[in-house]
C-alpha cells in the first residue's frame, strides 16, 4: 500500500505539489507555515526588496538555526558521563 499524501503548499504566495509520507504531512505544513510567518515579517520591515530577498534571509536564518541545534547535540559529555559510570559500577561490582 502507497503511504503517500499528495498535498499542496504555498510558500511564499506559490504553490508546490508534493507528494509525501503521511506522517510528513503535518511537519511539512508547519515548515511552509514558519517560513511564510518569516518572509511576511520582512516584507513588513524591508517594503523595496523582492520576495526572492526574503526567502534567502529566511532560509539563511533556519539553516543557521538547524547548524547551532546540530552543533549542540554533541553526544560526547553524555558517553563520558555513561563512561564514568560504567567505571564506578565495575568497581563497586569488583568490591563485592
Amino acid at each position: 500500500m502507497d503511504d503517500k499524501l499528495s498535498i499542496r503548499v504555498n510558500v511564499a504566495d506559490r504553490y508546490y505539489p508534493l507528494r509525501v509520507e503521511r506522517d510528513d504531512e503535518e511537519r511539512i505544513r508547519k515548515a511552509a507555515r514558519l517560513i511564510n510567518e518569516k518572509v511576511l515579517q520582512y516584507k513588513q520591515r524591508y517594503n523595496d526588496k523582492d520576495v526572492q530577498d526574503f526567502l534567502a534571509m529566511a532560509a539563511l536564518q533556519y539553516v543557521i538555526k538547524a547548524l547551532e541545534v546540530e552543533n549542540s547535540h554533541d553526544a560526547a559529555p553524555v558517553f563520558e558521563a555513561v563512561s564514568l559510570l560504567d567505571q564506578k559500577l565495575e568497581n563497586i561490582l569488583a568490591e563485592e
